[in-house]
């Protein structure tokens, strides 16, 4: 249970990330109030996993389903770059992410 909190809140995590960039530097209202809500979901939700996760696996996966979660809406709804050293940058933290997983620590 605590791996599908943690995805949770890695997801809103991608969430919170992407709120952020459409708020222009909190200066658009919806989405700013998304940022919030959503980083406060992704951190209450983070702190219930970590009670029966250990911390460096926790953040280190919360922070990875965030990262190539942003970075895949970047190239998905922003147009940003899709470069084969952007997507070998990714693949990296993936695997890394699956290692994590794999290591039998929770």
């Amino acid at each position: 249970m605590a791996w599908l909190i943690l995805l949770a809140a890695g997801l809103l995590e991608v969430v919170w990330a992407y709120a952020m960039k459409r708020s222009a530097g909190f200066t658009e209202l919806i989405p700013s109030v998304v940022t919030v809500v959503a980083a406060l979901g992704s951190f209450v939700l983070l702190a219930f996993a970590m009670r029966s996760l250990p911390l460096g696996t926790a953040y280190t996966v919360w922070t990875g389903i965030g990262a190539v979660g942003a970075f895949l809406l970047g190239i998905l709804m922003l147009g940003e770059s899709a470069s084969p050293l952007r997507i070998a940058a990714a693949a990296l933290i993936v695997s890394g992410l699956l290692l994590m997983k794999l290591s039998g620590e929770a």
